[in-house]
């Protein structure tokens, strides 16, 4: 018998009670009656008029009052910037000169400055692979761990021959600049970024909810060579800590897994500001391109911590908008398990997550889910009905008879 306090991903293993089934009806029920908010959105590759092509791309998204800036580059490690300001007209400018020199700082700047109302990065630094070789299920630990790949140590291809307008989306591909094993000669590690002018979910699993708020992020491994049989993967993330403290990673639970099947859980990082950003993701990663409950695996998230202790790779981008002065906190994000699915089975492996400001969406129950509970609660009370309906007719009839002198 388990609690769900003891559900920490969720596949299935405990049903939910009454009093959750009623509060997620009644917060299902405003969520139906709020418009649709949409932006204009477009994507831009930043050129380097002054030297070779570098992968800078701006995605800006515009609204009635306010516009998002989402600055990603491979520019180092890779990175992402995201900037909301209170204005329609905020713009972003870029120093070249400045932000390719040992001291990037203000080589990336969004303007005017104080309109800015939020801001913060994520940096990806590094890419671990673990082998799980006769690991139980019991051990806390990933396993052995392989000397982890430096993501600032990576080329990347030119992120303008895979951008699409129409989807409003491009992938950073890359490869270790040294590869002595050879395990990238067919492989590649990808970024794929996409924003969205309107809410609505992607095809495939686990079909986030997005609005026009967010930017959706998708890393792929795909066709990399694992050192070991049973090799498991995981990234490092950085983010700038808000203050003192690091930002935090809430779970959430529901009883709906109509988009993400068997996945009834939802992880958000929220930075400790206001008004905040969010990351938002599922715990589950894909060992297929095309993702199903077959090919599902646990992605397991340590808590944030400073990272005063150890250097990270500096990301010019983001130097070059906060700083030197900044503080890091990182987490770790590893996906599979000893048992069940994962990247051996045919070497790839996709996680996706949404990054945005102002209030994380929120899943309401599908149609699909209010539709079962409705003829589950609806049938009951239609029996009873018809039962009650009968029960005086019988004693209508009853009543009426006269005997017989």
């Amino acid at each position: 018998m388990c609690s769900c306090g003891e559900l920490h991903w969720g596949w299935g293993r405990c049903a939910p009670g009454p009093v959750l089934l009623l509060s997620l009806l009644l917060s299902a029920a405003p969520a139906a009656l709020m418009g649709e908010e949409t932006r204009r959105v477009s994507l831009e590759v930043i050129p380097n008029w002054r030297g070779p092509p570098q992968n800078l791309l701006h995605i800006r998204a515009v609204g009635t009052n306010s516009t998002l800036h989402y600055v990603w580059s491979s520019l180092g490690p890779p990175a992402g910037l995201l900037v909301a300001t209170n204005t329609p007209n905020s713009f972003l400018t870029v120093n070249w000169s400045r932000l390719l020199s040992p001291e990037p700082d203000e080589g990336l700047m969004i303007l005017p400055k104080d309109s800015i109302q939020f801001s913060s990065a994520l940096v990806f630094t590094r890419l671990f692979e673990f082998d799980i070789t006769n690991i139980s299920e019991t051990v806390k630990f990933p396993g052995k761990p392989y000397p982890p790949y430096s993501l600032a140590e990576f080329s990347w291809n030119n992120i303008t021959d895979s951008l699409d307008p129409a989807t409003l989306s491009t992938t950073f591909q890359g490869h270790p600049i040294h590869d002595s094993t050879k395990a990238f000669a067919n492989g590649s590690l990808n970024f794929r970024v996409q924003a969205f002018s309107k809410s609505g979910r992607p095809a495939q699993p686990p079909r986030l909810l997005h609005t026009a708020d967010t930017c959706q992020l998708e890393v792929a491994l795909v066709g990399a060579s694992p050192r070991g049989n049973h090799s498991l993967f995981g990234l490092e993330v950085a983010t700038l800590s808000q203050g003192a403290d690091c930002p935090s990673v809430q779970e959430q639970h529901s009883i709906d897994d109509e988009y993400a099947p068997a996945v009834f859980q939802l992880n958000q990082l929220l930075w400790n500001s206001f008004p905040s950003g969010f990351m938002q993701w599922r715990p589950v990663a894909f060992s297929q391109k095309q993702g199903s409950r077959e090919s599902a695996l646990p992605c397991q998230v340590s808590p944030p911590h400073h990272t005063l202790t150890y250097p990270l790779p500096q990301s010019p981008i983001v130097r070059a908008f906060f700083g030197s002065k900044t503080n890091f906190c990182a987490f770790n994000l590893t996906f599979g398990a000893s048992a069940g699915p994962g990247y051996w089975d045919q070497h790839y492996l996709s996680w996706s997550m949404l990054l945005g400001v102002g209030s994380p969406p929120v899943d309401t129950l599908s149609p699909l889910v209010l539709g079962i509970m409705a003829v589950a609660l609806g049938a009951p009370g239609l029996l009873l009905l018809g039962g009650s309906l009968i029960l005086l007719l019988c004693h209508k009839r009853s009543s009426e008879y006269q005997p017989l002198n």
